[in-house]
């Protein structure tokens, strides 16, 4: 029998409270049912793949700060 591990890979977490539409949770929750991964998983890598593959708006003269939402 082996022991308890902990995984090396474990993030440290906060809890945040985010509004989702109902139509984005239905779309998200019907793709990942037969995946292995929940809904907080699916948003952390979705929202880690938008930061990683975002353009930089820094340099982006067409952008607009003031639009920020």
């Amino acid at each position: 029998m082996t022991g308890f591990r902990l995984k090396e890979d474990k993030y440290e977490t906060e809890n945040k409270s985010i509004r989702f539409p109902v139509p984005l949770i239905e779309r998200i929750e019907k793709n990942i049912e037969s995946k292995a991964t929940n809904f907080s998983s699916f948003v952390i890598q979705a929202c880690e793949y938008a930061l990683d593959n975002m353009e930089d708006i820094d340099n982006d003269n067409k952008y607009n700060k003031s639009e920020k939402i």
